[in-house]
Order: C-alpha cells, then sequence, then structure tokens
C-alpha cells in the first residue's frame, strides 16, 4: 500500500481536530454551558476532590459555567510565566497575602468590592488595600482559612514547656515548597516571644532579619529540636511534613491535621511550650487560600460572588461570619470559633506574607539553619539583603 503524502496527512490531522472540537462543542451544548473560567491553585490530591465535589461541581450545575481547573505544586512560577506570557488565568487562588500585595501594586490585580460583602469579613481576612493612584480596593477574597500557633498530642496529658527535641516530628520535605515547615516554627517562636507588634514589624520588612528578637527565635528553634546535623536532621530533610509523625510525639501543625489526631488527644496553644514566651503570647498564628481575579469576565466575577456566599459548602473553614458551621466536632468547632470570633489576635503566616523572594530564600535558610546552626550570623544577613518594606495588615483582632 502506497504511503499517504504529506499533504493528505495534514488534511487528515486538520479534520480530526475539528471533528474533536465539534464533538467537545456538542458535548458542551448538551450540558447547557454558557461560558467558562479558568482556575489556578495549587490544591491536589484528596483537597482537589473536595474542592470539586463541594464547590467545583455545584458552581457548574448551578450557572452552567466550565470551571477549567490547572492545580500546580509550583503555582508562583506557573502563575508568573502566564502572566509573562500575557495569559493570567481568570481567578487563581494563592496561599496568603504577600504575593497578591505585589501584584496589586503592579496594576494586576482587579478590585472585588462589589462582588462581595466584605463587611461578612475581618479587615484582616478581606482588607482594603490602597494602590498609588487609586481609591481603596479589596483585592481577594479568602475561600478557605486554617488555624496555625497549634502543638497536636496524644494522649490525656498536654504537653509544657519542658519538651524534650526528640518528641517533636520533623518533617521539611514538600517538593518545591520545602523549608515551609520550619518557617512556621521560627515565625510562631517570635510570635510568642516578641508579640504581635514586633512580628507585623519583621513580617513587613520594617523590622531587621538580623535584629536579636528574630534572631533569638531562630536560636530558640534549634535548640527545641536539636539542629545541627546527625540522623533526625538528615531524616528531617529527607520525610515529607505529613510522615514525620510517630506515636508519641507532638506535632506543631495547623488545622489541616485535625483528622490525623482525630480521637488521640487534642491541642494546646503554641505559647504554653516556647521558652521564653513574652507577656504579649497567645496570639494566633493562621493561614489562608485567597481568590483573586487577573483576567475580569463576567463568568470570573460569578464564581467570586459564589465562593463568598456564606451557603457555600466549602470542605474547610471559612472566615465568613454569615457561614452556619456544620459538620464540625468539638475540635473543628473550637478551630472555626477561633478563626472567625472577635476580640483574638490572629497574625498571618509571616512567609506567607513576605514577597515571594523572601518567602523562597526564607524556606531555603530554614533548612540550612538545621544542619549548620552555628552560621545563623551570615544566613541572616543574607536574609536581611532582601527586605523590602510593604504595609499589609498582618495581625488584627476582627
Amino acid at each position: 500500500m502506497r504511503a499517504p503524502r504529506p499533504r493528505t496527512l495534514g488534511i487528515l490531522c486538520v479534520c480530526l481536530v475539528l471533528l474533536a472540537a465539534g464533538v467537545y462543542g456538542g458535548v458542551r451544548w448538551m450540558r447547557g454551558t454558557q461560558g467558562s473560567v479558568t482556575l489556578l491553585a495549587s490544591w491536589s490530591g484528596e483537597e482537589r476532590a473536595q474542592f470539586e465535589e463541594h464547590v467545583i461541581e455545584p458552581f457548574e450545575a448551578k450557572y452552567r459555567i466550565d470551571v477549567v481547573y490547572q492545580g500546580s505544586s509550583a503555582l508562583s512560577q506557573v502563575l508568573a510565566a502566564d502572566m509573562a506570557a500575557g495569559s493570567p488565568p481568570d481567578v487563581a487562588v494563592l496561599p496568603g497575602p504577600g504575593e497578591l500585595l505585589a501584584h496589586a501594586m503592579d496594576g494586576r490585580l482587579h478590585p472585588l468590592d462589589q462582588l462581595f460583602d466584605t463587611e461578612q469579613y475581618d479587615r484582616f481576612w478581606a482588607p482594603e488595600i490602597t494602590v498609588p493612584g487609586e481609591e481603596a480596593h479589596t483585592y481577594w477574597l479568602p475561600v478557605k482559612t486554617g488555624l496555625k500557633s497549634m502543638v497536636w498530642y496524644g494522649g490525656r496529658t498536654a504537653p509544657t514547656e519542658s519538651v524534650a527535641p526528640g518528641r517533636w516530628c520533623l518533617g521539611m520535605e514538600s517538593g518545591a515548597t520545602s523549608g515551609w515547615p520550619g518557617t512556621d516554627w521560627v515565625e510562631d517562636i517570635l510570635l510568642q516571644q516578641a508579640g504581635p507588634r514586633v512580628y507585623e514589624d519583621w513580617a513587613n520588612g520594617k523590622l531587621a532579619w538580623t535584629d536579636k528578637a528574630v534572631a533569638k527565635a531562630w536560636s530558640t528553634w534549634a535548640d527545641m529540636v536539636a539542629a545541627g546535623g546527625g540522623r533526625p536532621v538528615e531524616e528531617a530533610l529527607t520525610t515529607g511534613f505529613a510522615d514525620a509523625c510517630a506515636p508519641g510525639r507532638l506535632e506543631h501543625q495547623g488545622s489541616f491535621r485535625a483528622g490525623r489526631w482525630a480521637g488521640e488527644g487534642g491541642f494546646v496553644h503554641f505559647s504554653d511550650v516556647v521558652p521564653g514566651a513574652g507577656p504579649n503570647a497567645g496570639a494566633w498564628e493562621v493561614s489562608g487560600d485567597l481568590a483573586a481575579v487577573y483576567h475580569r469576565t463576567p463568568e470570573a466575577e460569578q464564581l467570586i460572588r459564589y465562593l463568598a456566599d456564606p451557603g457555600t459548602e466549602l470542605p474547610e473553614y471559612t472566615a465568613n461570619r454569615a457561614a452556619e458551621p456544620g459538620g464540625q466536632d468539638a475540635t473543628g468547632g473550637k478551630i472555626g470559633e477561633i478563626l472567625r470570633g472577635s476580640g483574638r489576635v490572629r497574625c498571618w503566616d509571616a512567609s506567607d506574607a513576605m514577597p515571594r523572594t523572601t518567602r523562597d530564600a526564607f524556606q531555603q535558610a530554614v533548612l540550612r539553619h538545621l544542619v549548620a546552626p552555628d552560621e545563623l550570623g551570615d544566613l541572616l544577613r543574607e536574609l536581611d539583603s532582601l527586605r523590602v518594606r510593604q504595609d499589609l495588615p498582618v495581625c488584627g483582632s476582627g
């Protein structure tokens, strides 16, 4: 048989592409789809499955809008590449306000003020940001929130300050973001030792990394986990943060680990076990996945309205004060009350509030500190060279 000519092959390929497009368009027509919205986020595995089941699928069914989801563990890199190519996603969900603040200042974000009732959120969660030459606007919406400053324990006896280094769960590996569990330690120690005001100045680049309070937090962490090399440190560098716990140990992790500890014990505030906790200890470090609009379309606006609706069944804790807490056990109810309740001082995870370059360097620095704590001075001077001053509401009490 004679082989097909190149021209024949080309025509065949075009026909197949058109046929595929026709089939896809036919499926969309049969479903009654009236548009689409691209959504970039870092959720994968079970977290993505839960979000699709409880949020995306009900949204698509209600509004006949396809959600084209793109998940990536290298979220910042993918977003930067998309923006550089002039094709950003319609909506992106980023972990924390630091990177979003920079994008707002660069004019890449669209205001969300008219899309949801900002009064349903503490201004700490959905602040008004003033871009030079513009009026103040709200540029992001908290989709899911998490509580930190927690120490999980098993059994009936809550831990105290005298915790031996060998009792801590210590896993630093997390792919492209390895090291972030260590940043949580340093941040939380500083928050409990020096208080929210010092913590906020440091997160906003107004306090040097070489300041005595910051250096003390790093040294305290090194003492708490016996940094300095050896097998425990080597294992920590290569062990995933979710795989580091053995029976009888304590875990300094956030509310997303509640399922791991269900029925085994409970949690105490981190200030209960931090050596040298100061008179202003007790503030809660928190985290959040924040949605922002990079390409404004009617479909993107509708998705933001839906995510802000207090009746939307989000699979994690919401910061919306009008939402009805449901399906939570006693531990979950307590966590939700702390996240939404007024009068409690809450501070953003500092690395999530920092510019991307500083955050990434911070994550790498904690890995180096675990191996060589005696080189802290040089490490802090390197980090201080990356310090950027900004004005972000890092701490608030509702």
